[in-house]
């Protein structure tokens, strides 16, 4: 309650400060420093209604309430802090970086980032195209940790991004007391072919425990017209065989249809299809009893499954800004399958606010 407590009143400050920073701005005219210029204060919020249609059970969540602070020091050097006041009822800090920019093609980033890894890892909440996440984003991949990483973009006759950092290897866990002697890396490669097709091919190490895992991942997409197809494969590898190769697979199919009507509130009717796809997954810890214990072995944290994904977004506005996700999912598990409550068929309802 304390942290809680200490964390709004952090962002309260925060608020009050670019208050401030817009009357000096009005003030000062063209002597405004840098940093009051180009600082930004933004958020994402995620509400919605789930309903289990086999349990008859439902309840209410608020999956994202975010909050970030953004902007330039220096038209070379900026930064970024984002916090989750309601990560499924936690408070997490997710960004905290600074970045510098020599020249346009290349930059660093040191911090706590999201790690150049995936497709649909790598979105942010309001950039998600269903109401959850597919099982690459998140239970497969790794989708933050500590580290510093170096970007660089090239031009073969058509755009190429690389990105490569090392990182603690362990995701958001305690910091000051995390030491390690493992290089703990992450590379991401972005081909934007003509047309718009983009092929990515990304791979990962993590030590989150004794044994290390290799991550690789390939995936494409084509967005153009209002469509968007996308296909995506992840293989996770344990060393020492601590743990059997883990696949997963997502694939999608969405169509943007404008509404003609300027009055109607809603802009933008999206029909979407998903199918993605695990094997037993485990999260590289290892457990005694269903608890975390260094005596123990890795266990199988998520069961095999694959999921049937059918839904429409209602965009208030463009798509991305305000979303009224409407989906559903269907589960398919082996006869041995164990499924958590909260990967069970279901009707999910969201609405998504970007501001």
């Amino acid at each position: 309650m304390k942290k809680k407590t200490y964390l709004l009143i952090a962002l309260a400050m925060v608020s009050m400060g670019m208050n401030a920073q817009n009357s000096e701005k009005s003030s000062l005219g063209n002597d405004v420093p840098e940093f009051v210029k180009t600082m930004k204060i933004g958020g994402t919020i995620r509400s919605k209604y789930e309903y289990q249609t086999e349990e008859g059970e439902g309840r209410f969540e608020v999956r994202t309430a975010r909050i970030n602070v953004a902007g330039n020091v220096t038209k070379e050097v900026s930064y970024k802090a984002e916090i989750d006041l309601c990560d499924e009822g936690k408070i997490k800090m997710l960004d905290a970086y600074t970045r510098i920019k020599p020249w346009k093609t290349l930059q660093l980033t040191i911090g706590q980032e999201r790690v150049p890894f995936t497709i649909d890892a790598h979105r942010s909440p309001h950039q998600q195209y269903f109401a959850n996440r597919s099982f690459i984003a998140k239970q497969v991949g790794n989708v933050r940790d500590v580290g510093s990483a170096l970007g660089y973009t090239l031009n073969a006759g058509f755009p190429i991004i690389l990105e490569a950092g090392l990182f603690n290897g362990s995701g958001l866990t305690n910091q000051k007391d995390f030491w390690t002697n493992s290089v703990n890396f992450s590379a991401k490669a972005q081909f934007l072919l003509p047309r718009g097709f983009n092929i990515t091919l990304s791979t990962q190490k993590i030590k989150p425990d004794n044994a290390s895992v290799m991550m690789y991942d390939a995936g494409a997409y084509w967005h153009s017209h209002g469509w968007h197809l996308e296909a995506e494969y992840l293989y996770k590898h344990y060393a020492a065989d601590a743990f059997r190769p883990v696949h997963a697979f997502d694939s999608f199919v969405s169509y943007d249809i404008p509404v003609r009507n300027e009055r109607s509130l809603v802009r933008y009717v999206t029909p979407l299809l998903r199918y993605d796809y695990m094997s037993d997954h485990s999260d590289g810890m290892r457990y005694v009893d269903g608890k975390a214990n260094t005596e123990g072995k890795l266990i199988v944290n998520d069961h095999q499954r694959s999921r049937l994904t059918g839904g429409l977004t209602l965009s208030l506005k463009r798509p991305f800004v305000s979303d009224i996700r409407l989906n559903y999912e269907k589960y398919f598990y082996r006869n041995d399958g164990v499924a958590k409550p909260s990967e069970k068929d279901k009707i999910v309802v969201e609405i998504m606010t970007r501001f």
